[in-house]
């Protein structure tokens, strides 16, 4: 099917572009009310992600209620550890949690990894119900976690400032973090390649916890393992997102991905030269910029806009958008991007 709007792929590919596309990362709930109204008609988060005409629904909301480029599927990271045979709960005001860990050799040669990929037909059936919904209007995205981010959860179970359990495998078992790593890699090759099918545009990994990892750590535990996925992904543009890890950004520019994303932290000038002239970049507002007047959004917007320039860039936040920002300061923004016209150096 043909995009009646495909600015943001084509920004991915590094082609010409009339303006900037924005859209923003947790775009599909948390702020609409909308969302909250599609929420309360179940038992929680879960059931809205496993719902896939639900899921479907609150994915298209942003598109038709503030009126950004693409549309992300609505689902979470850690439906990928629950496929390999670790189930998470999601407790209201606190976050993920795993009744069981990984610890252990036996606990790793347990999970599921060849066909874990098949326990997640509800997200194809989401995709593919919102693709036909939006009939073209904007491209698509999915999404999931990077290998050491979903290493992080299994192993800790539950989110964590210092997740120390984690990092202390690195350590002491490095030989069975790697194996948990390629396990993880694998499922996700998999369910990435059934989203292209099922109809994502572009893909995301998302590596939420890059950042509490030394620059070594990092290359040794998830920069080769989002190469992978990055290789292994070919029929659409990859975007790599690593919360933190501005160290990293060197590394990405020989990754086959299309698309890195800035967190708020990343300078823009220096990330752009870090990445190198054939990367586009995504980001990278504060999110807390939205807490603003609406001049200021619009300012802080237009500041961002110049700094990135006119080429190979999708207009985001440097993270998610936070859950109490007020739809009419998020439409600013999208806004915002929309009626900028670059101006000369």
């Amino acid at each position: 099917m043909q995009l009646k709007n495909d600015l943001l792929l084509r920004a991915a590919r590094g082609e010409k572009t009339e303006r900037t596309p924005v859209w923003l990362m947790r775009q599909a709930g948390r702020i609409l009310p909308e969302y909250r109204a599609v929420r309360s008609s179940v038992s929680g988060f879960k059931e809205l992600a496993e719902t896939p005409e639900l899921a479907a629904e609150v994915t298209i909301q942003p598109v038709d209620i503030l009126d950004v480029d693409a549309a992300i599927i609505f689902s979470d990271i850690l439906v990928v550890p629950e496929a390999m045979g670790l189930p998470y709960d999601m407790i209201e005001q606190r976050g993920p949690s795993f009744p069981k860990t990984i610890q252990s050799l036996a606990d790793v040669e347990e999970l599921r990894s060849v066909d874990a990929h098949l326990e997640l037909e509800y997200v194809y059936e989401a995709i593919r119900i919102t693709k036909k919904a939006l009939n073209g209007r904007v491209p698509l995205l999915g999404f999931a976690g990077a290998p050491w981010t979903i290493l992080a959860y299994m192993v800790e179970g539950h989110g964590s400032k210092t997740f120390s359990k984690a990092r202390k495998m690195l350590y002491t078992e490095p030989q069975l973090a790697h194996l948990l790593l390629q396990k993880i890699t694998e499922t996700t090759i998999k369910y990435l390649k059934a989203q292209v099918v099922a109809g994502a545009n572009l893909v995301q990994i998302f590596d939420s916890w890059a950042g509490i990892l030394s620059p070594a750590q990092y290359r040794e535990f998830s920069g080769p393992y989002i190469n992978q996925i990055c290789a292994a992904i070919t029929e659409v543009p990859v975007t790599v997102f690593a919360k933190g890890a501005f160290f990293a950004l060197p590394d990405f520019a020989n990754y086959p991905c299309s698309v890195v994303g800035l967190d708020w932290n990343m300078d823009i000038a220096t990330s752009r030269q870090a990445v190198g002239p054939d990367k586009s970049l995504q980001g990278n507002l504060d999110p807390c910029a939205l807490y603003g007047s609406f001049d200021q959004i619009k300012a802080e917007t237009h500041k961002m806009l110049q700094a990135f320039g006119p080429d190979r860039h999708i207009a985001n936040l440097g993270h998610g958008v936070y859950p109490d920002t007020a739809p009419d300061k998020v439409r600013c923004f999208v806004e915002s991007v929309k009626e900028y016209r670059h101006q000369p150096e």
